[in-house]
C-alpha cells in the first residue's frame, strides 16, 4: 500500500527532500499561489503551523502556476514573497503542477485517495488543502475557501 512516504518533491531551494522525513507528523499539503484571491491564506496557514507544530502537525506549501497565472514567479521570487509577505517558515517546495499529463505523482496520488466535489480528482484552483494522518494517510480534502481556522476546528475534535 502506498502512503505520503513513498514521494519526495524538490524543496524551494532545489534540494530533493523525501515526504518520509515527517513520518510520524499530521501533514497539511496546500497547493499554493502568490497572486491568488485565496493568497491571504498563507497567514492562517503559517498560524497553524506556528500554534500546532509541537503537537506533530506539518504544513507543506507546493506552489502551483496552472490557474490563471497566479504564481509566475520562480523559486528565489516565491520564497522571498512568503518570507516577506507572510513571514512564511512551514517547508515550501518548488513550483509543481497537480493537474495534468505534468502532474507531480504526489498529487496524483492525493487526488485519488480524496476525490473533491462530485467525485472529481482535478484539483480546481489554489489552495486546496489534504490532510495526512500520522500514518501517511489521506483523511481528507479541503476546497479553496475552507479556510485554515476550519481544518484547525477539525484538528481540535482529532
Amino acid at each position: 500500500m502506498t502512503t505520503v512516504y513513498d514521494f519526495s518533491a524538490r524543496d524551494i531551494d532545489g534540494n530533493e527532500q523525501s515526504l518520509s522525513a515527517w513520518r510520524g507528523k499530521t501533514m497539511l499539503i496546500v497547493n499554493v499561489a502568490s497572486k491568488c484571491g485565496f493568497t491571504p491564506q498563507y497567514k492562517g496557514l503559517e498560524e497553524l503551523w506556528s500554534d500546532r507544530r509541537d503537537k506533530g502537525l506539518v504544513v507543506l506549501g507546493f506552489p502551483c502556476d496552472q490557474f490563471g497565472h497566479q504564481e509566475p514567479g520562480d523559486e528565489a521570487e516565491i520564497k522571498n514573497f512568503c518570507a516577506t509577505t507572510y513571514d512564511v517558515t512551514f517547508p515550501m517546495f518548488s513550483k509543481i503542477e497537480v493537474n495534468g499529463d505534468n502532474a507531480h505523482p504526489l498529487y496524483q496520488w492525493l487526488k485519488k485517495q480524496a476525490k473533491g466535489l462530485l467525485g472529481s480528482e482535478a484539483i480546481k484552483w489554489n489552495f486546496t488543502k489534504f490532510l495526512i494522518d500520522s500514518e501517511g494517510n489521506v483523511v481528507k480534502r479541503y476546497a479553496p475557501t475552507d479556510t485554515p481556522q476550519k481544518i484547525e476546528k477539525d484538528l481540535q475534535k482529532s
